[in-house]
């Protein structure tokens, strides 16, 4: 396949076994342009991260300053991840309409529009119309963030590279508390203000930054621009010879010959993506409905075990917890920002040598402990009048156990296994699909919250979300099977039976253990 194919510029259908050698066995350095393009896309992501951890100290000053319930504070700050859905699902057609990349710059200059309305705010519904423009802008960069990344990413660092969009996430929260932290000795009506405006000074920066960056390869083969779509998955990847076989799986899943090796092709345009959204949701395959199972789960579990709860409502917790100043609040919340940020690094470098599965269910069971003791220590706390260290002390560790092991698996596990998953015909709305389940949640969890914890206690809240977090960790274990170092059609043979893959997985191995046993034993004769 590679001999002559290289010199001719041919390319024809591969064995999936010699796909395997390339994406699998090879042990390859970190792709530095690969690197550069996925931080560069991810970088938008932080504003969403800036907005979340900004927002979190901000309502303290804005409830004061616009003389608002707490209703309302449940509705600006949830509400930006329900316009985010609307966002995120326009987004699925755009990305294949406009391209991946003009997708992030639009998202940042949505975003922008969005800080400058935020900044400006007059009074309580002109805030709202700026956390609508904002949300649609984020909604837009998740997607388009996610799908660059998993389309231009090398097989060997995988992981790595589509984990960057909740690093930057995680990034920008912390960024957002500084921000509080920092702004809050102006005065109220200017200290929140400047703190939301100040996310549209980086956007402005990104929009020109985004354009350095190639298309995504996958994009250029849908419009025919088959040159300029290996000229990037040369770059990009590995070898060429991976470029050249991933440049096949990509035409394939367009509809484009093998035979076709002109630097531009005509490619029969599709009118509309129903054929699309039908075969992901109306007649899936048992492949294709089990993916989709799994892509909710993943989306739906990491959301309802309350993260956004934590993050967002981290100074009213630490209030409830018997820290009264709102100085020690913000400066413990930059603590649990610093935690956060710490892991999701860490997270980074274990994703393709741990692999999904075990850093998920580590992650899951930590988080169940860490929120059960949570709400434990919170349960003491209100039903003494005395104030207790201890459990204070508790309190505050175990908020930083629960961040550390969210960011360590559960944070960004759930974007790259949804990219990694979806056939390459239905990714971009496949993704599309798993954010929207995922803003839907968090927005549910973020416009609930305070009226929960004064239903059922602040220690209620959390052993229920302790509940949720423990129902994830069985549904993980059960029907969630390991992607990493698997090809596209490894992958897919895993997919198809809700709890019998573990028997395919096992023949895979099998399969490949004979593969290698003979292939050494061909080298040594």
């Amino acid at each position: 396949m590679a001999g002559s194919g290289h010199e001719n510029g041919a390319v024809s259908i591969r064995p999936a076994d010699n796909l395997a050698v390339f994406e699998v066995s090879k042990k390859a350095k970190k792709n530095k342009f690969a690197l550069g393009c996925a931080m560069l896309a991810s970088l938008t992501s932080m504003l969403l991260g800036y907005d979340i951890g900004v927002m979190s100290g901000a309502i303290i000053f804005i409830k004061k300053d616009l003389k608002i319930s707490d209703v309302q504070i449940e509705i600006l700050v949830g509400v930006l991840n329900l316009y985010c859905l609307v966002g995120s699902i326009v987004a699925g057609n755009i990305t294949d309409w406009i391209g991946r990349r003009y997708t992030i710059v639009l998202a940042n200059v949505i975003i922008f529009v969005g800080s400058l309305f935020m900044g400006f705010s007059v009074n309580y519904a002109f805030l709202m119309v700026g956390r609508f423009i904002a949300g649609i802008g984020v909604g837009f960069a998740i997607m388009g963030a996610v799908l660059y990344n998993a389309e231009i990413s090398p097989a060997s660092s995988r992981g790595f590279l589509t984990s960057f969009p909740e690093v930057c996430i995680n990034v920008g929260i912390l960024l957002g508390y500084v921000s509080n932290y920092a702004f809050s000795k102006l005065p109220t009506r200017i200290g929140w203000r400047l703190m939301l405006g100040a996310g549209a000074t980086p956007s402005i920066f990104l929009v020109f930054a985004v354009l350095a960056m190639p298309e995504s390869p996958r994009w250029l083969v849908m419009q025919g621009k088959l040159g300029e779509a290996k000229v990037v998955l040369e770059k990009t990847l590995d070898t060429k010879e991976e470029a050249l076989l991933r440049l096949n799986d990509i035409k394939e899943a367009a509809g484009i010959p093998q035979d076709s090796t002109g630097d531009v092709v005509v490619v029969q345009k599709q009118t509309n993506s129903n054929g699309v959204w039908r075969e992901l949701l109306l007649h899936p395959t048992p492949t294709v409905k089990h993916i989709l199972i799994c892509t909710v789960g993943i989306h739906f579990f990491q959301q309802s075990s309350g993260v956004d709860a934590v993050v967002l409502y981290s100074p009213r917790i630490f209030e409830k917890a018997g820290i009264t100043s709102s100085n020690e609040q913000l400066l413990t919340t930059v603590a649990v920002g610093i935690c956060k940020t710490i892991f999701i690094l860490v997270a980074t470098f274990l994703l393709d040598k741990s692999g999904r599965r075990a850093l998920l269910l580590i992650s899951t069971g930590g988080m169940v402990v860490s929120l059960a003791t949570l709400g434990f220590s919170l349960t003491i706390i209100n039903h003494s009048e005395a104030k207790l260290t201890w459990a204070i002390a508790l309190c505050i560790t175990m908020v930083l156990s629960f961040v550390a092991f969210f960011a360590i698996g559960m944070g960004p596990i759930a974007g790259i296994y949804t990219s990694e998953i979806f056939p390459l015909k239905l990714r971009a709305q496949g993704i599309s699909l798993g954010v929207a389940v995922n803003r839907v949640t968090s927005g549910i969890i973020a416009m609930t919250f305070l009226s929960l914890y004064q239903a059922i206690t602040i220690g209620g809240a959390f052993f229920l979300f302790a509940g949720i977090a423990a129902v994830g960790w069985l549904f993980f274990n059960i029907c969630l099977p390991e992607t990493r170092g698997k090809t596209l059609e490894e992958t897919e043979r895993l997919f198809g039976k809700l709890v019998g893959w573990r028997e395919v997985d096992k023949k895979m191995k099998e399969d490949n253990t004979k593969r290698t046993t003979h292939g050494q034993e061909g080298s040594d004769g």
